[in-house]
This record gives C-alpha cells, sequence and structure tokens, in this order.
C-alpha cells in the first residue's frame, strides 16, 4: 500500500475542482486531510471576526463532505509546519500537498513549509487552485506586471479558457489510524455572543451554499447582469465573493458555468452578460496579480506621493461612518448592511469607500481594516485594490479629483429608493426625490414621514459641495510637496 498523503486545506474548502484533492486520489494514496488554524502565522492581517464566523460554518460542513467519503477532516491549531510534520510522521505519509495563496506572508510561509518537508524526506506538491490564471504566469510585452486593468483583461482573453475544472474524487483511500484531531468549537472561531444572526439570515455556507447561490445566479441573476450589476436594490449580482474567497467554489467551475449557460441560451444579449460577468472574475485576478508583484501595497500605497497626503485624524467621523450615520442615505444603507450581512453592494462599496477618503479625508487604510473586520468576504487582494483604487493611489486608480456624489449617485443606481428603505428605514415614508437628501424635504414631508432630521436620522456630516472642494485643496497640497 503506498505510504499516505496529507492534503493541507485552507482557503480551498471543497470537494469539487480541488486540485490538490484530484492529485492525492490519483496518487492512489491513503488521504489525510488538514486544516490548521494558525492566524499568528498571518502578520497583520488575521482573518477578521466575520470571516471567522464564516470559516467555521465552512469547516463544519466541509467535515460532512469528507465524511460521506469515508475520511475525517483533522483539525489543529497552532504552527502550521509543526503540526504537519506530526500529523506526517504519525500517518507514515510520504507526500503532502496544497493549494497555493498568494498573498506576501503566505508566500514565505509556505516557502519554508516546502523547504522544511523536502528537507525531512517528503514530496510536496502545491498547486493553483484559487485563480483562474496566475499571477506569476502573465506579464505585459515588457515582461513586467499590468498596472492598469483593459490591457490586462485584453491579454487574459487572448490566453483562451483557463484549464477546464476537475471532477469531485469519486473515492478516496483513508489510513488505518487517524491522528488526533481538536473539536471545531476549540478552535474559537464562532462569538462568545452571538452577534452573527444577521449573517445566518443572508447566506448559505459551505460547499452547497456555494453551489445553490451559483445555480440562482444562472437562473435569475446573469441575463440582464450587464444592465442590473450597479443596482443595489435588484437581484443583479452573483454573491459569490465570500464562497470565492474561502474556496467553497472554484473560479474555474463558475468561469465554465457562465460559459456553458451563455452557449445554451444562444441569445447576443446573454452572451454579453457573460463576458461582463467573466469580466468580474478577471478583476478578482488582476488584484491577486498586484498584490503579488507589489506585496508592500496591503500597507502602503502604490504610488509613492500619497505617502504626503494630508489625511485628518477624526474618531469621531469615523465611528459615524462605521455605524451608518453619516446623513447620506446611500452611504448608510450600506454601511448597515455590511453591519447585518457581512457584505455591501459593489457600487455602494465604492460609494461608502470614497465619502470615507473624499468626503471625510479619513485614511483609506482606516477603511480597509473596517471592511477587513466585517466582510465575510474580506479577501486581502481585493481589499487592497479596492481601497487604493478608491483613494486614487493604486493601480488603474480613480483619479483623485474623481468624487462620487452619494446624491447623485443613490439617484441613479437606486432610483425608487428600495435599498435605501431597506437598509434605513427610518426614512421609508420619504418619497423616491427626498430619500437620497432628507435635508431637503420640506417641514411637512418630514413631518408626513415621521422623520425629524437630527433625532430620528442624523444631519449631513458634511456638506458635499465644500468637502469635495477639501478633498481637492488635500490633493493639490500633496502634489505641491506642502504636505
Amino acid at each position: 500500500m503506498r505510504k499516505a498523503c496529507v492534503v493541507w486545506f485552507r482557503q480551498d474548502l471543497r470537494l469539487d475542482d480541488n486540485p490538490a484533492l484530484s492529485e492525492a486520489a490519483q496518487l492512489g494514496s491513503p488521504v489525510v486531510p488538514v486544516f490548521i488554524w494558525s492566524p499568528e502565522e498571518e502578520g497583520d492581517w488575521a482573518p477578521g471576526e466575520a470571516s471567522c464566523y464564516w470559516l467555521h460554518q465552512s469547516l463544519a460542513q466541509l467535515q460532512e463532505r469528507l465524511g460521506g467519503l469515508g475520511l475525517r477532516l483533522i483539525l489543529r491549531s497552532g504552527p502550521a509546519l509543526k503540526h504537519l510534520l506530526q500529523i506526517a510522521a504519525q500517518v507514515g505519509a510520504g507526500t503532502v500537498l496544497w493549494n497555493r495563496r498568494y498573498e506576501p506572508v503566505a508566500i514565505r510561509r509556505d516557502t519554508e513549509v516546502k523547504s522544511a518537508l523536502k528537507a525531512r524526506g517528503y514530496e510536496v506538491g502545491s498547486f493553483a487552485g484559487s485563480v483562474l490564471r496566475e499571477p506569476m504566469a502573465i506579464r505585459n510585452k515588457q515582461g513586467r506586471p499590468f498596472l492598469v486593468f483593459t490591457p490586462f483583461w485584453k491579454h487574459y482573453l487572448a490566453l483562451g479558457d483557463p484549464d477546464p475544472p476537475r471532477p469531485q474524487p469519486e473515492r478516496l483511500a483513508a489510513p488505518r489510524t487517524w491522528p488526533e484531531s481538536s473539536p471545531l468549537d476549540e478552535l474559537g472561531l464562532e462569538p462568545r455572543i452571538d452577534w452573527a444572526q444577521g449573517i445566518r439570515d443572508a447566506w448559505a455556507f459551505g460547499e452547497s451554499g456555494a453551489k445553490r447561490e451559483l445555480e440562482r445566479f444562472l437562473s435569475e441573476g446573469l441575463s440582464g447582469y450587464a444592465q442590473r450589476r450597479d443596482f443595489p436594490g435588484q437581484t443583479g449580482v452573483s454573491r459569490l465573493s465570500p464562497h470565492l474567497h474561502f474556496g467553497e467554489i472554484s473560479p474555474r467551475r463558475v468561469w465554465l458555468s457562465a460559459r456553458e449557460w451563455a452557449s445554451q441560451s444562444g441569445r447576443l444579449q446573454d452572451g454579453e452578460a457573460e463576458l461582463a460577468f467573466r469580466r468580474q472574475l478577471a478583476w478578482r485576478d488582476f488584484a491577486v496579480h498586484l498584490l503579488f508583484h507589489y506585496p508592500h501595497t496591503s500597507s502602503e500605497p502604490l504610488r509613492d506621493e500619497f505617502k504626503r497626503f494630508p489625511w485628518t485624524i477624526d474618531k469621531g467621523r469615523l465611528r459615524a461612518w462605521r455605524k451608518g450615520m453619516t446623513g447620506y442615505p446611500i452611504v448608510d444603507a450600506g454601511m448597515r448592511q455590511l453591519w447585518e450581512t457581512g457584505w455591501m453592494h459593489n457600487r455602494v462599496r465604492m460609494i461608502a469607500a470614497s465619502f470615507l477618503v473624499k468626503h471625510l479625508l479619513q485614511d483609506w487604510r482606516e477603511g480597509a481594516r473596517w471592511f477587513w473586520d466585517t466582510l465575510v468576504d474580506a479577501d486581502l487582494a481585493n481589499n487592497t485594490m479596492g481601497w487604493q483604487w478608491t483613494a486614487g493611489c493604486g493601480a488603474d486608480a480613480a483619479p483623485y479629483f474623481r468624487i462620487f456624489n452619494p446624491i447623485t449617485q443613490g439617484l441613479r443606481f437606486d432610483p425608487q429608493g428600495r435599498y435605501v428603505r431597506r437598509w434605513v428605514p427610518e426614512l421609508s415614508r420619504l418619497s423616491d426625490q427626498r430619500i437620497h437628501r432628507p435635508w431637503t424635504a420640506s417641514p411637512v414631508e418630514l413631518t408626513s414621514a415621521g422623520v425629524v432630521l437630527g433625532r430620528d436620522y442624523p444631519h449631513p456630516l458634511v456638506e458635499h459641495s465644500e468637502a469635495r472642494q477639501g478633498a481637492l485643496d488635500a490633493f493639490h497640497e500633496m502634489k505641491s510637496g506642502r504636505a
């Protein structure tokens, strides 16, 4: 009988299209699945509370799915190398396999683990399981990383479809004896005080939840994706981001499913919708591409001149933004959706982030930290790219003078006020025109809607035109070198 194979699970909590697991199945070895909780090895970006809650639910389902194949998921807590060596020795393993991660700290850790395992005589293999195309495999004509998405996307399309997904193994051999495993509850991923009801109500976790969300999107959302994806009051987006982050579904499976759906439809508009959706999957890879090649950007701006930007420090304004009490309804709706469900619609993420850095002049890293702790899809590459794009300090970034007007953004993308009414219910009785700017409502309109500004809903923290000019002044101060 072949020596056992340890499969180290991380952000790939699935059986379908899991390259490391598929390789283990092809070896014909007894398989020992392992998950090691080691937040201290994540550097400055240990998973936030919302991510930890999701992780617990996803691991619970992975345990069940592996159990259906006659396997156990071995859970440990502590240094990864220490536990991998212990488990490999206990089961008499000859091979250790995993799927690669691309965050700077993870790369350093994985390199050290691989070297240490090889030095002790183990065969080691790592695979691409979380991206469509690995960041080290894509370069521009000069052999350098891409810094602008459009040429990245054109190059991406020219490469054709990625490799097809691998099916779930039909059978896996189990070892004769199993190593010791910690109970899932002992990892301490769930909160002591249960604040997660909103997340439970909003999501179905694990590989089955990912499959269900994909099926919903293909049947209800993809056809109108290009037109509806910017409207938060409609079900126009896939909501697959947390499932992709935790690897409950592979991007290759999503890519292929969208292609097959469009092919079966045969309608021109569905082909356009499918291309628009695949473009968003490429944006995800672009974020990984940037973080891999510019690892300092999780904490420092890509554009050096922004190190001189005169950010202000105002804890009161930051607190109001976090709580969804800025006085701008589209911003507050997004922040309250985030707090309740661990997720925010992407268009509103841009509006809320722009408001923090340009209306309130708060450091983009404050926003990135808050999103990191509260998002169930908190992904270091995407979070970093999104905040640097908004702040104007990253690759392919929005020019700093592009300052979202939260009023016009609300009127344009939530014209009937459905999204605001859902998440800012105290304004729900205002008209469509007033709900995005309640301070312009007449006393009669406010009384009829049961709203007293300053009591039921705050006055705006800042006036838009004044805040916009303040942001431009700060930008010019940075450019002049006075900051």
